[in-house]
């Protein structure tokens, strides 16, 4: 058959080419880059409220910078600008707008060949008005069907709502709120139902009711008026070259003449053929691989009025066929229980794939892809241990070609669970102090590749770590806060853990108190006393050989003063400690160290031997060695470090012992590490051996811990000669892994280890471990064939399935005492059949599984399964989560629940002919995420169940869930009337204040899923009236709303407001500030807390009458003036709006001070010291004052002062002398002739 080349239809073939290049250009086809050469001219001004009374016009450039610009008002009057340097844009002050300043405007630039065009007419009118807007579509022709259309409007100001009007609707269809002074209104895919008159109008955000005058219309018109064909290709769309293809061109319209078109070649491949009645065939005899292509088709009438083009539909022609690519999302490694979904690419569309998993001869799923889509998905949800294996897909032709099929991959699903949660600590503690960090410790019981540490309060980054240790600093208060770890083995790494416990951190933001800065002052203070004594004392000793015996009495006495100085000094700081302490610091053990074994020479270890000890803490300042409890030796690093080296040396027999160590953070010490036992120079540290809890059917971990580096270990069973498993090299630990837990696993269990290079070298073996399996195998898992919901007098079969095979298995039902159905199974699977089931065959029915010996040990019951028996399906229930109100990008789930279980959803959209679905086969619950959502999100929902098998039985809707989104207008207002608190039985109003008319009101209440009430008032206010309240009516409000023209597209929350609903306002809270004793000289503030606002607090003194302090922010300040400020406090509160009724009063809060306990023992401590001071003090001044009576003696004594006696005092004060002085000197003659002399002073 010959394709016709029509030669008289040019003008329809250029029609027809501009839509071609106009669909093309939306498919991304042809970039075309739009060069504006006309500048833009805009307002800018500094009055939001009044713009007329201060503006500027702006102009700006497009593409270039200039050097000149010029302003036209009226085409007459001219102003022009040269900056002082090339730039993009200028502006031209024009001041308070008034009458002379109206008039039409307009800018240019220079350019290299001239003035550029100039721009947009600016209109200034009379003060008061807002300029009125320009309104043009970005296209040089008409629109075309199926383009996508962009109506631009220039509003002259900044920050400027836009509305776009079409005429004949009362409310806009469009608004937008920019930021510049231009807003695109887009129309996607161009209809005949988009044609109309539109005009545009703006108002300044912060005064709503000031309308500009609305633009000029603007009239849409779409060219073509026939609806599209269909194109569909016979056999197929992909051909080997050289076979024959149809392609079948149909509309609704009879007698039209048809043509197709390839995209690739538009002018040689533009075909016509007349119809046969209401459709045409397009014949290629022979294929040839130029024929393929993107091909479309359309029709015509006489007089050349076409319609919309077809769907383009792509043809192969290939003697290979595409090859295709399986991907599995989020992971091919997937968490028991979780859905996994497997995306099969390939380039090919309209033809059938299919889904295989290797092992299984029948095809797992089919798809029709009977609509363009380049990915296809296929869904496994809930996924267990049986779904991992191999899957694949290719494409299934239904048709007779002969390409050949190409090679496709493979994807390994693999299904895990999920690893256990993680302890998290804080060492020393979980409260900061001044200046110092915390090391938050994340520890699990097995190898970890990596550990994750996140902070709940913030999205901040997480932090990562190897060995789980996280230093966390205060700076500035940043460290503070509720922290949670988690952590990823090296087999799967996409499987992360369940979250540890939450770890709250506490403690000041880091800035100085005024007592420390008090203490650090006065210890500064004595330090500086101190050194300034010894320095006098050093001065004193020089001046002696200087001065020899005339100073000699005062080197005695210095020295004695220096030491009650010395004395008082230390007393003083003691004192001060005691009096300036705030707070006591308690000191907390810290978790213990790691203790391990290093050596230099691998064949002899016990050669040079060197301990090494790890501190959990990330700053150690003191490690010790403890040998047999009693022995030591202490280290101390040069710096804060996290471990430190003990030198053995070479072991002999005096280095044999059990050692351990600890780690010292100033007066924190830890917990001792485990024990090293050194036995000797041939016989190596025994290990240790530790396993959780074993549980029968599930995998078990055995660590054995050992004390050298890269060892070999070895796990035994008490009864076994040979080792039940080896290990290599690892490290100093290795886990032993059991897959499933049996009964002939259960026995003692130890452990030896050895070096790698003395692999027949064993060390001692262990302490026993034993290991006791629990007496119940796990639960099975029931299903429903075909299904859970079955006619009367039809039959059920339900199969129960364990994790064991050779079991025996029973069926119960609820409410009878026996089991119905036995059966014995050589496999781990066994089907009861009920026959026939009646209305008393619905209920719940379970099963378990048991051994067949003498013990008959059994599993836990199965969780029930519910057996519907009736015709109609039972109604499900739609709901949203966290609420159907959401805000715009966030995360939203909707839920379909019903009673029946194994049954699968289907969610289905109003107004949409496709549905998404679900599958949930096992599970009551049908999740339908929608992420990161949207204006397209938004609509009226609604699910029913969908079974996986033929069944005549009715199936129910749900409930109609309203989908709302917010985020996309202004937020409103909420106010109660008469107040946020009112007695149980009164009535109340909440008031929401919108900012655009025509909207719909939705009352919401936190913790409720679904909007309270809905209203659509005339204005701007609807009126919530909550009649008689109850307790049940207390909670947090807040409200939203959306105009009529686009509903569900609501505004931002307002802003919550509390609402409490009682007799009595609930009772405050009391606390002391900074504790509940009284410090010497301190004050104590107590803080009363409220959870309303505007009201005034009253503190109450038990013993006095009347009240003691009224207060509005809720702060008093006591002091202990003659002991009347301990005792027992309590406060309430009453409203300024109620100032009759008061709240129930705080519990009450003690203060102490002298009387306490604490008080006594700090003042016996400070008495004690001030006493020792004013002995020490005495003491001082007696030996002054003797010192000073000898004083003038000396001075008076000259010559009759005895010779012995000087010759003593001079040999004291110059017994350092020069042995080579003169003989005739007094005491040389003196020692020579015993002849005492005089010796003149």
């Amino acid at each position: 058959m010959t394709l016709d080349r029509p030669g008289e239809g040019a003008t329809m073939l250029r029609t027809f080419t501009l839509l071609l290049f106009c669909i093309r250009l939306s498919l991304g086809m042809i970039p075309i880059a739009m060069i504006q050469s006309q500048p833009e001219l805009w307002i800018e001004t500094n009055y939001p409220q009044a713009p007329w009374e201060n503006i500027t016009l702006w102009c700006k450039s497009p593409s270039r910078i200039s050097s000149k610009f010029l302003l036209l008002k009226d085409k007459t009057q001219m102003t022009w600008i040269r900056p002082s340097h090339k730039t993009f844009q200028v502006s031209f002050p024009i001041g308070a707008l008034t009458q002379s300043n109206t008039g039409l405007y307009r800018c240019c630039y220079w350019k290299e060949t001239g003035w550029s065009e100039p721009s947009k007419v600016l209109e200034l009118e009379a003060p008061g008005q807002l300029p009125k807007p320009t309104f043009w579509i970005q296209a040089e022709t008409s629109p075309l069907p199926g383009c996508n259309v962009n109506i631009l409007c220039h509003g002259w100001l900044q920050d400027l709502v836009f509305m776009l009007f079409k005429e004949g609707y009362a409310e806009p269809v469009d608004y937008q709120v920019p930021t510049g002074t231009v807003a695109i209104f887009s129309i996607a895919n161009m209809t005949p139902e988009s044609e109309g008159v539109y005009i545009c109008r703006t108002h300044i955000q912060m005064l709503p009711t000031l309308w500009s005058e609305p633009s000029n219309p603007l009239k849409l018109t779409v060219a073509g008026l026939y609806p599209k064909p269909t194109l569909t290709a016979y056999p197929g769309p992909i051909m080997a070259p050289g076979e024959s293809l149809n392609l079948r061109c149909q509309g609704p319209i009879y007698g039209m003449t048809f043509a197709l078109i390839r995209l690739e070649d538009l002018e040689k491949s533009f075909y016509r053929k007349r119809p046969l009645k209401n459709e045409a065939y397009f014949f290629f005899r022979a294929l040839k691989i130029h024929d393929a292509g993107h091909y479309l088709c359309f029709y015509y009438d006489g007089s050349y009025r076409g319609s919309l083009l077809n769907d383009i539909l792509k043809i192969w022609v290939t003697d290979t066929f595409p090859k295709t690519w399986l991907l599995a999302q989020p992971s091919p490694v997937v968490q028991m229980g979780q859905n996994v979904s497997l995306w099969c690419q390939g380039p090919v569309d309209g033809v059938e794939l299919a889904f295989y998993k290797k092992g299984e001869d029948k095809t797992l799923q089919l798809l029709d892809t009977t609509s363009i889509s380049d990915d296809e998905l296929f869904f496994l949800n809930n996924v267990t241990y049986s779904d991992a294996g191999i899957y694949s897909c290719h494409y299934l032709l239904s048709w007779n070609t002969s390409i050949r099929m190409s090679s496709h991959n493979t994807v390994e699903l693999v299904v895990v669970d999920k690893p256990p949660k993680p302890s998290l600590s804080a060492w020393p503690s979980t409260v900061f102090k001044l200046g110092k960090v915390i090391t938050l410790q994340c520890r699990v019981p097995q190898p970890v590749l990596e550990f994750c540490l996140e902070w709940e309060e913030r999205a901040t980054s997480p932090k990562f770590s190897v060995d789980g240790d996280f230093i966390i600093s205060n700076v500035e208060g940043k460290g503070t806060g509720t922290n949670s770890c988690s952590y990823r083995i090296e087999a799967h790494l996409n499987i992360w853990s369940h979250r540890s416990e939450p770890l709250k951190l506490m403690g000041p933001a880091g800035f100085l108190t005024w007592n420390y800065v008090l203490n650090e002052a006065i210890r500064l203070s004595l330090i500086m006393q101190l050194v300034a004594l010894l320095l006098v004392v050093l001065w004193i000793r020089w001046k002696c050989r200087r001065l020899r015996i005339r100073e000699a009495w005062l080197l005695g006495t210095a020295q004695g003063v220096t030491m009650l100085f010395i004395l008082t000094a230390l007393l003083c700081c003691g004192l001060c400690n005691g009096v300036l302490t705030e707070e006591t610091e308690i000191i907390m053990p810290t978790p213990k160290p790691e203790l391990w074994a290093e050596t230099n020479f691998p064949l002899a270890p016990w050669k040079n031997l060197t301990l090494w000890c790890r501190s959990p803490s990330g700053s150690t300042k003191e490690f010790v060695l403890l040998k047999d409890g009693t022995g030591w030796i202490a280290t101390r690093p040069a710096s804060e470090q996290v471990r430190a080296a003990f030198p053995l040396g070479a072991l002999t027999q005096s280095h044999t012992g059990s050692y351990h160590c600890h780690s010292w953070e100033e007066m924190a010490v830890s917990e001792p590490s485990e024990a090293l036992e050194l036995v000797g120079t041939d016989v190596l540290p025994k290990p240790v051996i530790s396993a959780s809890p074993p549980v029968r059917g599930q995998e078990l971990q055995i660590r054995c811990k050992g004390w050298l580096a890269d060892m070999g270990f070895a796990l035994y069973k008490e009864g076994v000669q040979e080792p039940v498993q080896q290990l290599g090299a690892l490290g100093r630990e290795a886990f032993f892994t059991i897959q499933r837990m049996e009964d002939k696993d259960e026995g003692n269990y130890s452990c030896r280890t050895h070096t790698e290079k003395h692999p027949f070298k064993w060390s001692e073996p262990s302490e026993p471990l034993e290991l006791v399996i629990k007496e119940f195998y796990p639960k099975p898992t029931l299903l429903a064939q075909p299904g859970p919901v079955v006619l009367p007098g039809k039959n059920v079969t339900l199969r129960c399935q364990g994790a064991f095979q050779g079991m025996r298995f029973a069926l119960l039902q609820e409410g009878t005492q026996v089991p119905l159905q036995f059966q014995s199974a050589s496999g781990n699977v066994a089907d009861f059949l009920l026959h026939t089931v009646g209305a008393d065959d619905s209920g719940n029915y379970s099963c378990v599984y048991y051994e067949t010996t003498m013990s008959n040990r059994g599993s836990y019951l199965s969780k029930p399964l519910m057996i519907w028996v009736t015709d109609t399906f039972p109604k499900p229930w739609l709901f949203a989560e966290p609420s159907s109100v959401v805000p715009m990008g966030q995360n939203v789930t909707l839920w379909c629940q019903g009673p029946v279980h194994g049954v699968g959803y289907i969610l289905h959209k109003e107004i949409e002919a496709t549905s998404v679905q679900l599958w949930g086969s096992i599970s009551n619950d049908g999740a339908f995420p929608i992420t990161n959502i949207s204006g397209a999100n938004i609509g009226r929902y609604s699910c029913c169940y969908h079974p996986d098998w033929t069944s005549p039985i009715k199936i129910q809707p749900s409930n109609t869930l309203e989908l709302i989104v917010t985020g996309l207008l202004p937020k409103p207002s909420l106010l109660a009337q008469p107040g946020p608190m009112v007695a149980p039985g009164e009535n109340m109003t909440l008031q929401c204040q919108g900012e655009l008319p025509d909207s719909t009101f939705v009352l919401l209440k936190k913790g409720t899923q679904e909007p309270l009430r809905q209203q659509r008032p005339r204005g701007y206010r609807a009126d919530f009236w909550m009649p008689a309240v109850s307790s049940e009516d207390s909670g947090m409000y807040s409200c939203v709303y959306y105009l009529d023209s686009a509903p569900f597209a609501a505004s931002n929350h307002s802003d919550s407001l509390e609402i409490w609903v009682t007799d009595k306002p609930p009772k405050p809270s009391l606390s002391a500030w900074p504790s509940t004793v009284f410090k010497l000289g301190k004050d104590i503030t107590l803080q009363c807390r409220g959870p309303l606002p505007g009201v005034e607090f009253v503190l109450e003194h038990d013993g006095e009458e009347a009240p003691q302090q009224f207060s509005e922010d809720g702060d008093f300040v006591i002091n202990n003036v003659e002991g009347k400020g301990i005792g027992n406090y309590s406060c309430s509160y009453r409203l300024q709006a109620y100032p009759d009724i008061w709240s129930e009063p705080s519990d009450p809060l003690e203060l102490v001070g002298a009387a306490g306990p604490a008080a006594q023992e700090c003042t016996v401590g400070n008495i004690v010291r001030s006493t020792l001071i004013v002995v020490v003090v005495v003491a001082l001044g007696v030996v002054l004052a003797i010192e000073w009576k000898k004083w003038p003696r000396l001075r008076t004594r000259g010559s009759e002062t005895d010779g012995r006696d000087q010759t003593i005092a001079l040999e004291e004060c110059n017994q350092e002398g020069d042995l080579g002085t003169n003989t005739n000197s007094p005491s040389s003659i003196s020692q020579g002739t015993s002849v005492e002399l005089p010796v003149p002073i």
